[in-house]
Parts: C-alpha cells; structure tokens; sequence
C-alpha cells in the first residue's frame, strides 16, 4: 500500500509519549524470531541514533532551532531507547556484532539496487563487499572463542565467505571522499539512501569502538580496533555523497522522510507481530516530525517542502536474502580499489601512493584480520562438526 508523506500528518508531536515499562520491554528472540527482525531492529537502532546525533549537530549551530530539535529530538530518544532494548539479554557482545555485519551487507545490498544514480550505486556497492568480509573475519573469531557457528545468528540468509580483503580496505582518507549527489538534480530516494546508510555505518563504528576494549583475548581486541577504523572510513565515504549545500532545515526534513521509510519498509514484511505494531506506531510518530518539520521549512525559509520530496514512497525495502546480487558482485568487483572519488580496479592504485603507505604503516606489525581467519574456513554445521570431533575418542563416537 503508497502511502502519500505529503498528505499524511501522522501523530501530533504532544501526543508521542511513553512509560519506563514500554520502553524497556519485552525483547525478541534471538533465535525463534527471523534474523530479519534482529536486521530491522539494528537498523532502526541506527537510523534512531543519527537522528539524535544531527539533531544535536544542528542545535549548535542554529540558535532559532534549538527549541524545535530539543522536542523533536526527545522523542527519538525514547523511540531509540525502545528499539535498542528490543536486543534479548542472552544475545552475546559478538553475536551481536554477527547481526550488525549481517545488517549491513544485506541493507546496502537492497539499496545499491533500488538506487538510481549509477555512481552511489557503485559506491554502495564498493562499501558491501568490505562488511562482507567483516562478517567473515568476525565469524572466524566467533569459532577461535568459543566454537560457535554464526550461521546459527545469520539463519543461512548471508553467506560466510571472504569479500574485498580486510587487510587492503585501509585507505589514505583523501581517498574515501566521494563525488556528492546535486541536491537540485538528485531524486528523494537517493538523499533518502545516502542517510540510511551514514546512519548504519556510524553506528556500527561507535559500537565496536566501545566493544573491542572489553574482550581479552588479544586477536579479539586487534580486529575490533581494525574493524572499527574501516567504519570509521566507511561513515566518511557516505556521508561526502551527501550534499553539503542543504540547508540544515532541508537535511532535517530529509532525516525524517528518511525515518519514514524506513519504519514504513520494516512493518512491511515483519513477521513478528508486536514488532510489526511498533513499527506501524513510528510510521505515525515519524509523519507527525515529518509535519512538523515542514511547517518549520514554510515559516522560516517560506518554502513549501513537498518540493523535496516524494509524493509517495518507493517501494518499500525487501528485508530478504540478497544473495544472488552480493554473489554477483563479489565475483565482478571484488578486485576493486578508491582513487581519489574514483572507484577503480586495482591496477590503478599507484603502488607508492598515500593508501598504500598508509595500509603498509598500518599492517607493519600484522594484520588482526589476516591472523583470525588464518586456517578457517566456513562448512555447514561447522558448530555440530566440531562438537562431535571432541567427543571422539580412538576414532569412536561417545
């Protein structure tokens, strides 16, 4: 069903209010609910989390706004402070970790589709196939710890095999800057991709920067430095395709249809049914920011801001397996490599140039990547597999 975010005015903002016990609520199940839901619940989290983040951003820099982003900007806290404790106690620091890859490989495999610039859509791609790898860097830690199948999390919707090799994704940063869209050309859905993914990645930095300390194991807190760093890269390539020319009312309208979206994609195809009615519940929370956004943009800068966007959404995204696309491009485009905004094949990366020394000062030591997956190799039932090895005694089953 379209739903019209120009005509929608969605839920007053004095009437988005919450209790203690609906905000730390029941959580889902990691492994009786669909790894989907996890993927929603993580992006959400992340989409939620950037929204306080540019909210904060604005305030300090527009002393008119300041009063309108702090009501606007309570409510997603409390929204993102529900959604994240939707995550089940028993879901470990690393399983966790496991969903955030598998977010963003399978999230910007359905945007680097649906996405209309050719350029965006090769940089999207370009950036999946490195959390590609992630998830299977992370997986290979999760069997040295604790011998744990992470296909168990992934429920065998995302394969785990190598991508574009962590160890080579270090770049100088000039080379993660990216040629940004035209805010006059450019269409909603391509501003509206853009956030999603600024969103996911930063939030997928701050988490492991604030993991990785915690771990003992040595290898373990290597590889989330490492990890971290390439997130890190990865916030920068996506937030420089965003122009910076917009006003801070624009980009502020644009986060809240970007909000929009995104719940309205997720109530969508959930199938678990509380979620699914949360999900529609911030639909209307985030029309009635959307609205009140718009008035803002008509009253401060006197333009109507159904010129930015949409009049109705694109089709909503498809929280399934994007296998066949990522196989596809992991084959035709692994071998890729950043030049300046450029992404080119590896050939054209001068051999003495800043990535290249950057990633020799970086990896002078060893790669934490490199040393975790070292002998591993993923096998179905890798877990099982294992478990019975052990017990076998003399070449007999126990």
């Amino acid at each position: 069903m379209a739903l019209d975010i120009t005509k929608e005015r969605g839920v007053p903002l004095d009437r988005q209010v919450f209790t203690w016990r609906e905000l730390a609520g029941p959580p889902f199940s990691k492994l009786d609910d669909d790894a989907f839901t996890r993927v929603r619940v993580i992006l959400m989290n992340g989409i939620e989390s950037e929204s306080v983040r540019f909210s904060h951003a604005a305030a300090r820099m527009n002393a008119r706004l300041q009063g309108p982003l702090a009501r606007v900007r309570r409510v997603e806290h409390h929204q993102q402070t529900l959604v994240n404790w939707l995550n089940p106690a028993d879901q470990s620091p690393l399983e966790t970790t496991i969903g955030y890859e598998q977010t963003a490989i399978e999230v910007t495999a359905m945007l680097a589709q649906q996405e209309p610039d050719a350029y965006l859509a090769q940089v999207y791609r370009f950036g999946m196939l490195e959390d590609f790898d992630h998830l299977y860097r992370y997986s290979a830690l999760m069997d040295r710890l604790y011998g744990m199948d992470a296909n168990n999390l992934l429920q065998s919707y995302t394969d785990i095999r190598p991508g574009r090799p962590t160890v080579v994704e270090h770049r100088d940063p000039m080379d993660d800057l990216r040629a940004p869209y035209d805010k006059q050309r450019a269409q909603p859905l391509t501003k509206m991709n853009s956030l999603t993914l600024v969103a996911a990645e930063n939030q997928v930095h701050d988490y492991y920067l604030n993991l990785g300390p915690q771990f003992a194991d040595p290898v373990a807190r290597q590889l989330y430095a490492e990890i971290a760093s390439i997130e890190e890269q990865h916030v920068t390539q996506y937030e420089s395709l965003i122009d910076p020319t917009e006003t801070w009312l624009e980009k502020w309208l644009l986060h809240e249809a970007t909000e929009v979206y995104n719940y309205w994609s997720c109530a969508q195809t959930e199938t678990n049914k509380t979620l699914k009615a949360l999900w529609e519940r911030f639909v209307d929370y985030e029309l009635g920011h959307l609205s009140f956004v718009g008035e803002l943009m008509k009253e401060i800068e006197r333009r109507d801001p159904a010129e930015l966007l949409p009049q109705k959404l694109p089709s909503p995204l498809k929280f399934e397996s994007q296998r066949p696309f990522i196989r596809k491009t992991l084959q035709n485009e692994v071998d890729l490599r950043a030049v300046g905004t450029q992404i080119v094949p590896a050939g054209q990366e001068r051999p003495d140039g800043p990535s290249a020394q950057y990633r020799a000062q970086l990896n002078r030591d060893g790669s934490p990547s490199e040393l975790v997956a070292e002998g591993y190799v993923w096998v179905p039932g890798t877990e099982l597999v294992s478990r019975l090895g052990a017990q076998s005694v003399n070449g007999r089953r126990m």
